[in-house]
């Protein structure tokens, strides 16, 4: 059986949401499998209450109901354990760099606790699953497992088969290397600076819009001539770690403020006298 060769804790995690609006839909469940370097597993799953109704559709794919989380905590109450279950790991999903990354991103700056992919990096079952074999999560289960997926869109049958069709997937591709920074890579379709693809990397490693009138456009060199387009995203309906990473670049652009010493003011003090 394969093992992930792993430096540091992955973290499998799949949402069922209100819907797929990142900017504004909830997460109403959550589940979490946390893999250690030494082979050692950890798991969670929460129903969340999304402080919103959930739309009938979304109930009719997932099955849960408003009336099945109405006693449950918000995530608001839940961030600072799924803060702490992720810390320090990286991430995987199925599906996840489009939307779970993106999404539970939104949740946890919403609830006010600090959510950065700086210091890690994030694996795409579907991608590689789609670059390999254009299939779905069912049929890639079965596919690679050779097992049925009864419970689709249960976050929790869905975070396990995602785990499972990764080690298939290194097992079966002898091109495909058990290492996660190369797993990444290989799951990433283009470099995001947001996840949510609003601000993306050029082949210089220069971050530059996607969309609207400067797409194409460098960040820096938009933010430079265009005083006012900074505000703009900030006000508009753009997800919040979409603005939080707009927010990093412009103090990165920012001439930080020289410190002075104390002896340093004493010695330009003497010097006026």
């Amino acid at each position: 059986m394969t093992t992930l060769n792993l430096k540091k804790p992955i973290v499998f995690f799949d949402l069922e949401t209100t819907g797929i609006n990142i900017a504004k839909d909830r997460i109403v469940e959550i589940s979490i499998l946390k893999i250690l370097p030494n082979g050692n597993k950890e798991s969670k799953t929460w129903l969340v209450n999304p402080e919103m109704e959930i739309p009938k559709e979304a109930s009719d794919i997932h099955g849960i109901t408003n009336e099945r989380v109405v006693t449950e905590p918000t995530f608001n109450e839940l961030a600072p354990q799924v803060s702490e279950m992720i810390e320090g790991c990286d991430l995987a999903g199925f599906n996840s760099n489009r939307f779970d990354i993106p999404l539970l991103a939104e949740e946890m700056l919403r609830a006010e606790v600090d959510f950065s992919m700086m210091e890690r990096v994030a694996i795409d079952v579907q991608v590689i699953f789609h670059k390999k074999e254009q299939r779905t999560l069912t049929a890639g289960y079965k596919f690679y497992c050779d097992k049925d997926l009864t419970d689709a869109h249960s976050a929790e049958a869905d975070t396990k088969a995602t785990y499972e069709i990764l080690l298939a997937q290194i097992e079966k591709y002898e091109d495909l290397e058990n290492d996660i920074a190369s797993l990444s890579e290989y799951s990433t379709h283009k470099k995001r600076a947001d996840m949510a693809g609003f601000i993306m990397f050029d082949d210089g490693d220069d971050e530059i819009f996607t969309f609207g009138k400067y797409k194409g456009q460098k960040v820096k060199n938009v933010l430079n001539k265009d005083k006012g387009y900074f505000n703009w995203i900030q006000n508009a309906d753009f997800p919040l770690y979409t603005k939080k990473v707009l927010k990093d670049i412009k103090e990165r652009m920012t001439p930080k403020k020289q410190e002075h010493s104390i002896d340093d003011l004493k010695l330009k003090f003497n010097q006026k006298l």
